[in-house]
């Protein structure tokens, strides 16, 4: 069976309007919101390779933000919970949120049905149409005039990849772009040849955000080509969609990023833990992504991601420091107050070199436990995954006060460290979770032998207490699991939490 696999790849940040004029020369009151392509021809790659099909896919579709920013607010108070959401509007030079419109936002993922797209062929007969979301969030985001702010203090991705996030921010800086997507969901392929695409804002959004109506339409002509060049090219594109997709994907060190470096030197006199103030609050979310696999040993293993996040008033941050000689550093937390400045630490236990392959960086031993549990909640099993690296891997609550909305230690490359450094530094900000995948090693169960019936995953944080934080009660998430089907065939069902998958 063939399967589809479509990626974009990131669009140039040369901007023109409609009429051609680069948006830098644009009139100096700009409307609202502005609706463009970067170009009026691209080229689509398309490959085959193991009977799949990958299409590399970009319009160049972006919008800009005029005088003020474009921010929206998007939160559910509880999993079976809808989202609402408000926009942040300036009046009168100051701020104030106003609720968006019904039917608009739906989850966490971005606004619904914002472009419409219609593709035709050569012979201008329509070969698909569908629509796409926007949030304004991402990485290519760049200001398009030279008055514009010097930074964008917006989150580089949507939100709503993990199942369990609660609240989003999006947002377009001033005189910003932001790329729109231009892809539906599910299955995409085309076939080689000449297209038309023919891209439009929907209308309720044209009026909300003030898109004047000759700029909420953009026509780009597209080429789709064969660039398998013997299997080459797939190669070199499949690596750069693992990279982008899996944000524990390097190995590098944290010294390429200044900021989360840690001193070289063990404190000799620190001060005491502050008595209160600030603190990190680490809250469990229930295991999901579950699956059931069986290797090649024949045995059988149930597989899961887990999520642990930073819901207080502080970001968690912890220095290791190298025992000479050894592959063990002794780790302290630090605490700071409200004006961010560092007041306190304390010993927080120990960090250790793994060199399992998929690790091979140094982890936090004190942060969280995975266990089985019976129907009793009695730990049957714990998993091999004993030790972490902490890492923002996942917008989970960004409409918390002080939320960090652009983190700087997002993967492997600006955390963890190598086997070569005498120091780490590892942080979790507000409002920000860290996830490990089932692919991590160690990160499941070994079920052969356990008879069928009920059974509970808990994710616990903290689970020595060891870390200093507001609360300790939320620190456990269960999810359920029923193990059945015979010793060849084991099947696995995984209810789901207010209609949110296993």
């Amino acid at each position: 069976m063939r399967k589809l696999l479509t990626y974009g790849a990131a669009a140039g940040v040369l901007v023109l309007t409609a009429a051609g004029v680069g948006v830098a020369q644009a009139a100096a009151n700009p409307p609202p919101m502005q609706f463009v392509a970067a170009t009026n021809a691209v080229t689509a790659e398309r490959y085959v390779w193991d009977d799949e099909v990958y299409l590399y896919f970009d319009l160049g579709l972006h919008v800009i933000a005029g005088k003020d920013p474009f921010e929206i607010w998007a939160k559910r108070t509880g999993y079976d919970k809808p989202v609402a959401a408000e926009r942040v509007v300036v009046q009168n030079g100051k701020k104030k949120k106003v609720a968006m419109p019904a039917g608009m936002v739906t989850d966490l993922t971005g606004l619904k049905d914002f472009t419409s797209i219609t593709i035709k062929d050569a012979a201008g007969q329509v070969v698909t149409t569908y629509k796409t979301s926007f949030c304004g969030n991402t990485w290519g985001s760049a200001r398009t005039r030279p008055d514009a702010p010097a930074t964008s203090p917006y989150p580089t991705q949507c939100g709503g990849e993990n199942p369990f996030a609660l609240g989003a921010v999006w947002g377009v800086q001033a005189g910003w772009d932001a790329s729109v997507p231009d892809q539906p969901g599910g299955q995409f392929d085309l076939a080689l040849g000449s297209y038309t695409a023919t891209a439009t804002v929907n209308p309720a959004y044209q009026q909300l955000f003030g898109i004047p109506a000759d700029q909420s339409t953009a026509t780009v002509s597209l080429t789709v080509i064969d660039g398998d060049n013997g299997g080459k090219g797939l190669a070199a594109r499949k690596a750069e969609v693992v990279a982008d997709e899996n944000p524990r994907a390097g190995v590098q060190v944290s010294e390429f990023n200044s900021a989360y470096r840690a001193p070289a030197k063990r404190p000799v006199t620190l001060k005491a833990k502050p008595t209160g103030g600030p603190r990190p609050d680490l809250r469990s979310l229930p295991a999901w992504g579950i699956d059931l696999s069986r290797e090649a040993d024949g045995k059988w293993y149930v597989n899961f991601g887990a999520t642990v996040w930073n819901g207080g008033t502080s970001p968690l941050l912890v220095d290791g420091f190298r025992r000479t000689g050894t592959e063990l550093m002794d780790a302290y937390q630090y605490f700071f107050d409200a004006s961010g400045n560092q007041v306190g630490s304390t010993a927080a236990g120990t960090m250790e070199w793994d060199n399992r392959e998929g690790h091979k960086h140094w982890h936090f031993t004190d942060f969280a436990q995975y266990n089985l549990l019976g129907a009793d909640q009695k730990q049957v099993e714990r998993s091999g995954k004993e030790a972490f690296c902490l890492a923002n891997t996942d917008a989970v609550d960004y409409t918390l006060p002080n939320a960090k909305w652009r983190p700087d230690n997002t993967d492997l490359s600006t955390s963890c460290g190598a086997n070569t450094v005498i120091a780490v530094r590892e942080v979790l900000d507000i409002g920000n979770g860290d996830t490990y995948s089932q692919s991590r090693p160690g990160q499941s169960f070994e079920i052969t032998d356990l008879p069928n019936g009920t059974y509970y995953i808990q994710v616990l944080a903290n689970p020595a207490n060891k870390l200093a934080e507001l609360s300790t009660t939320n620190n456990s998430a269960l999810r359920q699991i029923v193990l059945g089907g015979t010793p060849e065939q084991r099947t696995l069902t995984v209810p789901p939490v207010n209609g949110i998958p296993g």
